[in-house]
């Protein structure tokens, strides 16, 4: 194999080409034909070294496969010139060509410090214009890239200098501008920046700290030269008085401090108050007597540990206070109890004086009382106080006062003391008896026993003793000349109300009184209270038939014509009942008939109608039995017999036989039973009326004579009839007298009054109230 070896074709690029940039076309500068390149097997060996570049076969161009890194490829630290080796081989025939390419170099690095921080430490002794080395900065380029110059950031304490080593690198010392004070700046910051020469330029920076060392160049310093204390009396061993802090700006050794009092302080103080030597703190060490000694003076010397020691030094002023160590007393020179509670304001109740030991402010004392009490406090003189009424006293509201008096001096803590007196109250009567309510409705059933309790009606007073002793009175009030007090009673000490009569509801229905409720005090004092007495019916009356009218125990006789119609009117059972509107409803129905399918009858209003005709076979007389019953409870009764009779009627006859209807007699028998009852209920009920009045008319006014004894026998009549009975129709009649009807005896209930005139009547029994045609008069 010939080999033919060429001559060496030099090329220069800067590194840090992109990759694929054509470097030359080697087929023009080796004057090779680019066609036969691919034949010839045209390749690229590169000699130690990494393969960068490569040949286009197709076009003969030299270009980059990877990018360059100069600082990589050769060491700039033996050369400043960098070159790639390279040969390009061809075959058919063998020839080498030799290849240079040197990279330029391009300013891709910054400078860059071997250390990012440098401590340095210099003594504030140190004189001005001393230089210290810093450490320089690399930078891998070569040339003009490379570190040119430095930087130091503002300071004006240093400053740097730039100077060129025996290599040619660029290096720089600080130099001190004045002289450091390390309680001023005890750390300066700085920033040291090396710039290179490339375009751009590029830089790297380094932090330089300078530590400034301590000397002793400063004395301790208290945070005042004169300190005034207050202390208590008494305070107890130990007790902290002053806490002294004196600064020393230096450090170390230089700033530690001692403390320790000076020649000028007397031996008393010093045994009096302990000095800490280490924290500075004053202490008490022995007993503190304001009396004794109130004022300590002191000088205290604080030294630090340099070698070459330095002091300062405070004075101290301590004064010792009075402590409010005795109790404010108070002395009650009079007190009035008890007091009536009608007592006039602003009079006074009691007299107290005050006083304290203390002096100052722990001497001056103040005097109170609780502020919800009708009391006021008044100062008479010095240290002496009046207690005054300052409201309007009610025994019923607070019957005595607790009154604790106070005193409190103005000491810090402030002492008190108190005292407690007890002021009672005496009663007045100021109050009027009060009942439960204005007005009282008492129901009273009818026929009650005399002396039946109806209602209590106390009353409550809420003065004390005999003024809340109470006496209960009815008012007096005539009703129909009958007093109030006949009728009803009341216990005057517990008010307790009593009947003194029975109550008939058909005479007497209701009453309206006062009753009076007096307390013992002087003046008394009364109320009163309305009563309403309410008298509730009871069915004690039997209803009384009054239609048909028969004989006591006698049968009513009707006659009817056998030819009555349908629905005509037989009968009619009239009966009235006294009592109340609810018990004297009555129903009527028959007991007893003869034939149920012959008569109907109305059980309200008592009507006997034929519910048929007549036949052949009924009987000619009928008996029917007719109950009246009343509403009450248990119902009341009364019954009457009819004895129905028919008789036949002849009908006249024409000679032209034409049926004429029978006449109806408006004046038939039945009806003139009708009249005839009728008439005698409205004449009873007028003579009733009559009677009434004039009895009435009749009553003369009571006079004040003495009355009979009660129970005695005013009169006795032996009636010529066996079963009488005594009668009256008044009211007031009932409630002086008691008849006896069996025996004819009429027995005083009440004291009669003087000159008064009463009929009194012995009638036989059924013969009817108000028939007088039997009966016995005699004027009483």
């Amino acid at each position: 194999i010939q080999l033919v070896l060429t001559s060496v074709t030099h090329y220069s690029i800067p590194e840090e080409m992109k990759e694929g940039s054509v470097v030359a076309n080697l087929a023009t500068d080796l004057r090779l034909d680019v066609k036969t390149l691919n034949e010839r097997k045209i390749r690229l060996d590169i000699v130690a070294n990494k393969k960068y570049l490569d040949v286009n076969k197709e076009t003969g161009e030299l270009y980059i496969m990877e990018k360059i890194d100069r600082e990589l490829v050769c060491n700039t630290k033996s050369s400043a010139s960098c070159f790639l080796r390279l040969e390009i081989i061809l075959e058919n025939p063998e020839r080498i060509f030799n290849l240079d390419v040197e990279i330029l170099d391009t300013n891709d690095n910054a400078p860059q410090f071997r250390r990012d921080v440098m401590y340095l430490d210099i003594s504030e002794s140190t004189p001005k214009a001393e230089r210290f080395s810093l450490s320089h900065a690399v930078d891998p380029d070569v040339g003009s890239n490379s570190v040119k110059t430095y930087y130091l950031s503002e300071s004006e304490y240093f400053n740097i200098e730039v100077q060129t080593a025996r290599d040619g690198s660029k290096i720089s010392e600080l130099i001190l501008l004045k002289q450091l004070d390390r309680e001023q700046q005890a750390v300066h910051n700085l920033t040291l920046t090396a710039v290179d020469g490339g375009k751009p330029a590029r830089s790297g920076t380094a932090s330089v700290i300078v530590r400034v060392l301590d000397t002793n160049d400063n004395k301790p310093t208290f945070d005042k030269s004169l300190y005034n204390v207050k202390i208590m009396e008494n305070s107890p061993i130990g007790s902290l008085v002053l806490h002294l802090n004196a600064t020393d700006f230096d450090e170390g050794s230089n700033s530690d401090i001692t403390y320790s009092y000076s020649l000028y302080t007397s031996e008393k103080t010093q045994e009096t108050f302990h000095l800490n030597p280490t924290s500075g703190e004053i202490t008490v060490m022995g007993m503190l007597n304001y009396e004794d000694f109130n004022i300590y003076d002191m000088e205290v010397i604080a030294t630090d540990k340099g070698a070459n020691s330095l002091s300062g030094q405070c004075t101290i002023k301590i004064l010792v206070e009075d402590m409010n160590d005795n109790h404010p007393e108070l002395s009650i020179k009079s007190f009035q109890s008890p007091v009536s509670e009608d007592i006039k304001l602003d009079t006074v109740i009691a007299v107290v004086s005050v006083s304290d030991k203390d002096s100052g402010e722990n001497g001056i004392v103040d005097l109170h009382i609780p502020d919800d009490m009708p009391f006021k406090l008044r100062k008479s003189s010095d240290n002496y106080y009046e207690l005054v009424v300052s409201e309007a006293l009610d025994r019923e509201k607070v019957p005595e006062y607790d009154i604790t008096f106070t005193v409190t001096d103005r000491g810090s803590p402030p002492l008190s003391d108190n005292e407690t007196m007890t002021l009672e109250l005496l009663d007045v009567n100021d109050n009027v008896p009060q009942f439960p309510k204005s007005f009282y409705t008492i129901r009273v059933m009818e026929n009650n026993a005399p002396g039946a309790l109806l209602e209590s009606l106390s009353a409550f007073d809420p003065d004390l003793h005999e003024n809340q002793y109470l006496v209960y009175v009815i008012i007096e009030k005539e009703i129909s000349n009958t007093s109030m007090s006949m009728l009803f009673s009341i216990n005057p000490e517990d008010g307790k109300l009593h009947a003194l009569k029975t109550f008939d509801y058909e005479i007497e229905k209701e009453f309206l009184f006062h009753i009076e409720a007096r307390d013992s005090g002087s003046p008394p004092l009364s109320s009163n209270v309305s009563v309403h007495i309410i008298i509730v019916d009871q069915n004690d009356n039997a209803p009384v038939i009054v239609s048909p009218w028969r004989a006591h125990g006698s049968v009513v006789e009707e006659k009817i014509p056998r030819s009555t119609d349908k629905g005509s009117l037989v009968a009619k059972v009239i009966a009235l009942d006294t009592d109340s509107v609810h018990n004297s409803r009555i129903t009527y129905q028959f007991l007893q008939v003869t034939d149920a399918t012959l008569f109907s009858l109305d059980q309200y209003n008592g009507e006997i109608r034929t519910m048929r005709m007549f036949s052949y076979r009924d009987p000619r007389h009928q008996r029917l039995v007719v109950v009246a019953k009343d509403n009450g409870e248990p119902a009341l009764s009364a019954t009457v017999t009819i004895k129905l009779s028919t008789e036949e009627t002849a009908v006249k006859a024409y000679s032209d036989m034409t049926e004429v209807p029978l006449e109806y007699d408006i004046f038939s028998d039945l009806n003139l039973y009708l009249v005839i009852g009728l008439g005698s209920v409205s004449f009873l009920l007028l003579i009733t009326i009559l009677v009434t009045i004039v009895l009435k008319c009749q009553k003369a006014k009571p006079s004040k004579a003495a009355p009979p004894s009660r129970n005695s026998v005013i009169s006795e009549r032996n009636s010529t009839i066996a079963d009488s009975t005594l009668v009256s129709n008044d009211a007031y009649w009932y409630s002086l007298f008691l008849a006896e009807t069996r025996k004819g005896k009429l027995v005083v209930r009440q004291p009669v009054p003087k000159g008064s005139r009463y009929i009194v009547s012995s009638i036989p029994r059924g013969t009817g109230l108000t028939d007088t045609s039997d009966s016995a008069a005699s004027t009483l």
